[in-house]
């Protein structure tokens, strides 16, 4: 698919099918992920893909927006692992996991995968309830599928402001 045609088309799937993708698919998905750019190229990118039922369940006590997913990629960064920008009020983390999750998610479209972006549960109470290590922190939850075959984008999907309204030039 064409990179122009590919952001058109690709919604947050909000209604998915039972069929569990392919590995291969799977596959594209992560390698997309990994060769996201970080700050410094530290790959600070912690990825979980949950499929396992009992996972799933988990993730199901967590956020009501698993919306059916058979696979869940949980996109954390290691906090220990990340470059602290000068003046030392940030660092790379919370941006470099939402490049390789941005990755990954144009790649599910390009793979034929429908996704969403999660970011309604608490990351700390995931983050234990998954038993992830205490220098983890997730950035979000991406479902992954088929989406259900009455699925489509949300009304307001397409409407969007005009450029002048969100570019200035300097």
């Amino acid at each position: 698919m064409e990179f122009t045609e590919l952001v058109q088309k690709r919604y947050s799937c909000k209604k998915f099918g039972n069929q569990q993708i392919n590995k291969d698919q799977l596959n594209a998905i992560l390698e997309a992920g990994r060769r996201a750019p970080t700050a410094k190229n530290l790959q600070e990118q912690r990825i979980y893909v949950i499929q396992s039922a009992e996972n799933l369940a988990i993730i199901d006590k967590l956020t009501p927006c698993r919306y059916s997913a058979p696979t869940v990629v949980v996109v954390a960064f290691n906090k220990d692992n990340v470059f602290t920008y000068p003046g030392g009020n940030r660092d790379s983390g919370i941006e470099d996991a939402s490049i390789v999750a941005t990755h990954m998610i144009l790649a599910s479209k390009n793979a034929g995968v429908d996704s969403c972006w999660v970011n309604f549960f608490d990351p700390a109470l995931a983050a234990k309830e998954l038993g992830l290590p205490e220098n983890e922190e997730i950035l979000m939850l991406l479902d992954l599928g088929y989406a259900d075959a009455d699925a489509k984008p949300l009304p307001n999907h397409d409407t969007r402001k005009a450029i002048s309204e969100t570019v200035s030039y300097m």
